[in-house]
């Protein structure tokens, strides 16, 4: 019988998920000194647990569970097997433990496997896209939401006679790990989940922890997910373990049966000596203050991160807050595709809206303003880091005097206006189509088109809440990679834009395209529909004229998934000299002649940003 293929995989940290349950008769029969101690006993575990004092990175957090199977569930997240141990006897070690009972708990190892279509990653000799390996390192090694639900549960893939997971095909396989994956990203910004692997570790096959804000969108998740063939046919599970996340000092409260909740850390009132509004962080701002507004201000709206380093924006808006809500959780399902997002909330701050977006970097806290900053009626932001060392805030409409960006962007108009005005000498135009520049990404990838179009779509339909997004699409050409054209009004837009861009799946490098090389894109060749075909032999005339052209590399005609009349046109050169060759060439002169019957309007010669 022939051996099927197991996935490679790649393990990251151990995880325990211990589970367990209070001796109320004993609690309650102690005398108050002997609970006193073992709660601040249980409370220095708990806190020095969730700030990783014992490992050099990690993560831990504690949980009420409902029902019957437990009380309390500590999850806990380290490079180690021996660190997890140390962790477990230190705990029985406290005079909290003796007042709990172990009545459950679950061994596994975070991991990452080649069904995630990241075979490059796998392989020595391939050199995986950097957006690829970010995604598979966030699984290895991941961030606790500060999310207030919790469900974890352990599963199998099932051995049936008639349904034997492992009895099928790698490919068929993937195949089902695909559709169920789409299945988990619809629910992006909504369901957070760390899924590890327990093969030889615990009873079951793999362990599943979800995070949500809502626990029925959990319960969507999985019931959509249980009519999908992966789970349907070949899914086996345990028991459910369901609760609340609550901090390390509310632990007396759980136990006195108080309300508790994720985010009952306690609120700071804020001093009269810290910017408390926007105009008084800019007033200070502009007096070279760099008092520690930034915590301050995160303080006076009530917003915590679990990280203590980072960068965080504090957008200010008059819209009413439904509406900055609504704008931000179309944002939100983007911010969700980075590992250095920490997280964005929406409040309501009396007569104005507060919208807080945490992030690990500098630059994707920049990348991140640029949407941010244009959401309606907002004014302004703070931004600062987590400690207080910085702190600056930007009028929103009003360029910074001797901002490196504007200086950037002239000399970027001056080079555009060269390239424009030699192109123009020769009959050629290149850019304003509008009255404006407009700015062209384009990015190849090694994806199936039906996977692309539906992250494109879901980019796309986030991009178009912007006035200076033009279109984002999916192209076509035979016998090479599927392009993704992404069309902006403004250099700025179109260079925010590519950092989402760039997370697509499989982004790859077009044949010929290096940096000794020399590109154009010819774009906007809308075609008449009765003459389409027409323009498609044209191309291969003009295909031929160009292969014996000297200097010339490649040129392929794209045409729009969704519409097929919508193409642009893509060149590579040895360099712009053998381009310009071609553009004062007569065969060019007679297709763009040519091209004015057929065309439905006149196509222009894009710069990419």
């Amino acid at each position: 019988m022939d051996t099927r293929e197991p996935p490679q995989t790649d393990e990251g940290w151990y995880v325990l998920h211990d589970l367990r349950t209070i001796d109320w008769d004993a609690w309650n029969e102690a005398a108050p000194g002997e609970r006193d101690r073992a709660l601040e006993a249980g409370i220095e575990y708990l806190e020095a647990a969730e700030a990783v004092d014992d490992a050099d990175e990690g993560a831990s957090a504690v949980f009420t569970i409902l029902g019957h199977e437990a009380d309390l569930m500590l999850l806990h997240l380290r490079p180690t097997l021996a660190d997890l141990d140390t962790l477990e006897r230190t705990f029985e070690s406290t005079a909290f433990a003796r007042f709990t009972e172990h009545t459950g708990s679950y061994l596994s190892v975070t991991e990452a496997s080649g069904y995630t279509g990241a075979e490059a990653y796998f392989d020595p000799d391939q050199e995986a896209d950097p957006g690829i390996k970010n995604y598979i390192q966030s699984r290895l090694h991941p961030d606790l939401p500060d999310a207030e639900f919790v469900s974890f549960y352990p599963m199998d893939k099932r051995r049936d006679p008639e349904y034997n997971w492992y009895d099928l095909s790698f490919e068929d396989r993937s195949e089902l790990m695909s559709g169920h994956g789409d299945i988990g990203r619809s629910y992006a910004g909504k369901v957070s989940q760390i899924i590890s692997g327990s093969v030889g570790l615990d009873d079951f096959e793999w362990g599943v922890t979800l995070f949500a804000d809502d626990p029925t969108d959990v319960k969507d998740l999985l019931y959509e997910m249980r009519f999908d063939p992966s789970t349907s046919r070949y899914a086996e599970f345990g028991q459910f373990y369901s609760g609340r996340r609550f901090s390390p000092a509310d632990l007396d409260a759980v136990l006195a049966g108080e309300p508790v909740s994720v985010d009952d850390d306690g609120e700071t009132a804020v001093s009269d000596d810290r910017a408390a509004t926007p105009e008084d962080a800019e007033t200070d701002h502009a007096n070279g203050s760099t008092d520690d507004h930034l915590p301050a201000e995160l303080d006076r709206l009530g917003v915590t991160f679990d990280e203590s380093e980072g960068t965080v924006l504090v957008v200010y808006s008059d819209a009413p807050t439904d509406e900055i809500q609504s704008e931000v959780d179309g944002l939100r399902s983007n911010f969700e595709h980075y590992d250095s997002h920490l997280g964005t909330e929406v409040v309501d701050d009396g007569e104005e809206t507060a919208v807080v977006s945490g992030w690990e970097t500098d630059r994707a806290a920049g990348i991140a303003s640029g949407f941010l900053e244009e959401l309606p009626d907002a004014t302004g932001y703070l931004q600062g880091t987590l400690d207080g060392s910085e702190n600056e805030f930007h009028q929103i409409g009003e360029a910074s005097e001797g901002d490196d960006h504007g200086e950037t962007g002239e000399a970027d108009d001056e080079n555009a206006a060269g390239i424009r005005d030699e192109l123009d000498d020769h009959g050629i135009y290149a850019g304003q189509p509008h009255g404006e520049d407009v700015y062209a990404l384009v990015l190849y990838s090694a994806a199936g088109v039906d996977e692309l179009r539906e992250e494109v779509q879901s980019l796309s339909d986030g991009f178009d809440r912007y006035d200076t997004h033009i279109k984002t699409a999916v192209y076509t050409s035979e016998g090479v990679n599927p392009a993704v054209v992404s069309i902006w009004e403004t250099e700025d837009a179109a260079d925010t834009a590519s950092d989402y861009l760039s997370d697509l799946p499989e982004i790859v490098r077009q044949a010929g395209d290096d940096a000794e090389t020399f590109g154009t894109m010819g774009m906007f060749y809308t075609v008449k529909p009765d003459y389409k075909e027409d323009f498609v032999e044209k191309f291969d005339t003009v295909g031929d004229l160009l292969a014996e052209m000297e200097g010339h590399r490649q040129t392929d005609l794209y045409a729009n998934v969704e519409d097929d009349c919508d193409m642009f046109i893509a060149s590579r050169w040895d360099s712009k000299d053998d381009c310009m060759e071609f553009f004062r060439s007569d065969a060019f002169s007679d297709t763009v002649d040519w091209g004015r019957d057929v065309l439905v309007d006149r196509p222009r010669h894009v710069f990419l940003a």
